[in-house]
């Protein structure tokens, strides 16, 4: 017994020593101290998977995070010129250069967007691209997930294989764990690359489980690409739980922005597949201008510089004048981004948050409930989707900028996740985003403030609980 207490000091004193020394925030490093003392062991077990600093803390580094470095110094990114926009407008230019430095990728002019507002019409389109595909299908999901939508896919590739079209498909070791190895294998037969990302493997395990890829990208001969929220899962086209069906937005692009999206894929793919390079122009066609829409691929994980997504959404928050539209499942702001809100609130700026009313984490939806009171006394308009699970990633300033895609408003998007947004510069296409986000609000439960003030005891302290562990969402 004494050597497992002397054991359990030993590691509370270097787990608390690096707190101190290498923690991030005053209060992140706090509930870290907390959640260590409250569950012995347990607690430092959970910091060193959930907890650290990887940027900051060298030993603890990983070898894909080194790799992946080396691979944006190796393989440039920045391949068209032509096609860049010059911004007359400040916000859109302020943001636009700040999303270049930060993430490496510029706004690129003459794209088509297409919003896909449901299950039913994303994969309706998305399906009916797949089967024009004439040269190669590049696919990437957190989630697939065994049922119809993976059974049409897999009918689907399967033609589209005997027509000599190429098929590669990313997913995700944690967010699919539910694919069965037979249904792997029954893509592997007919010809699919199918690779999993970040894969837990002995001795590797600790150093990737926190490590998720939750990009949603598929590309089609390098011309026509998809991304956003939406997953291969049958929750978005049948209710699957008393959730019900999942609502979530997703994007049709078409245009120079396409190849920027497929780098993102490329990127990933060269590593889970053991390095097969898809930088040529087979996969990288020159593609032409077909609209006028200035679109921007922002892409963020803990291989970046910077944490990219929290500084889109801050800088956003900040640069809006008139408005605010915010959609997210998760929204867990860091103390960064509660600031901003407060300071755009208390500058009249009118900002709406749309949240969902059920959740499929019970931790994540104590922790979005604890935000709130202090949201709504600041005058901040709070929705909760009465019905289906609200899926969206979705934030709209002035009419002038949108933004659409994986990354969520919480530690976990921020500084963990391999994420992609695409930021959309154009006001036909926030206005229709508004119009549906307005429609959306219309059918929801508005929340009061005096009335939530007022919720029971015993939701505050679930809502106290649930804050402490922010840090691990």
């Amino acid at each position: 017994m004494i050597y497992i207490l002397c054991l359990y000091g030993l590691l509370n004193f270097f787990a608390t020593l690096h707190i101190i020394l290498y923690g991030s925030r005053p209060t992140k490093s706090l509930s870290w101290l907390l959640i260590i003392i409250l569950f012995p062991f347990i607690g430092i077990i959970l910091y060193i998977i959930f907890g650290i600093n990887r940027r900051k803390f060298k030993f603890f580094k990983l070898k894909q995070t080194v790799r992946r470095r080396l691979y944006n110094e190796s393989f440039n990114q920045e391949l068209i010129k032509e096609y860049q926009s010059q911004f007359e407008d400040k916000t859109c230019f302020k943001l636009s250069q700040l999303m270049k430095k930060s993430s490496g990728f510029t706004t690129l002019s003459g794209n088509e967007i297409n919003i896909l507002q449901d299950g039913q019409t994303t994969f309706d389109t998305i399906f009916t691209a797949l089967e024009k595909a004439k040269k190669f299908i590049h696919l990437q999901y957190y989630i697939l997930e065994e049922g119809e939508l993976v059974d049409k896919l897999y009918k689907v590739v399967k033609e589209k294989i005997q027509e000599n079209v190429e098929v590669r498909i990313l997913y995700d070791a944690i967010g699919s764990y539910s694919l069965k190895k037979n249904t792997i294998s029954k893509f592997k037969n007919i010809g699919v690359k199918i690779f999993p990302i970040m894969p837990l493997h002995y001795g590797s395990f600790l150093f990737t489980l926190n490590y998720r890829n939750h990009r949603k990208i598929l590309i089609i001969d390098g011309e026509i690409g998809f991304t956003g929220g939406v997953n291969i899962s049958d929750k978005y086209i049948n209710p699957k739980s008393d959730l019900g069906i999942w609502d979530d937005t997703h994007l049709y692009l078409n245009g120079p922005a396409v190849d920027h999206l497929h780098r993102v894929f490329i990127k990933d793919y060269y590593f889970a597949s053991d390095k097969e390079l898809l930088l040529t122009d087979y996969y990288l066609p020159k593609i032409k201008m077909v609209d006028d829409v200035p679109v921007q691929i922002v892409s963020s994980g803990p291989d970046s510089d910077h944490p990219s997504i929290m500084q889109q959404y801050i800088t956003m928050i900040n640069l809006a004048e008139e408005y605010i539209h915010i959609s997210n499942p998760y929204f867990i702001p860091n103390s960064a981004m509660l600031e901003s809100l407060r300071i755009a609130a208390l500058s009249s700026v009118k900002i709406k948050l749309l949240i969902p009313r059920k959740s499929d984490s019970w931790l994540a939806k104590y922790s979005v409930l604890s935000f709130l009171e202090e949201l709504l006394f600041l005058g901040i308009e709070v929705y909760q989707q009465k019905e289906d699970f609200l899926h969206s990633k979705l934030i709209i300033i002035d009419d002038k900028i949108a933004s659409v895609g994986s990354g969520n408003f919480d530690h976990r998007s921020f500084e963990h996740n391999f994420e992609t947004n695409v930021l959309i510069y154009d006001e036909n296409v926030s206005r229709e985003l508004t119009k549906h986000f307005i429609e959306d609000c219309d059918t929801s439960t508005q929340l009061d403030y005096e009335s939530f003030k007022n919720r029971p005891l015993k939701m505050k302290l679930l809502e106290g609980i649930a804050r402490f562990f922010n840090p691990l969402l």
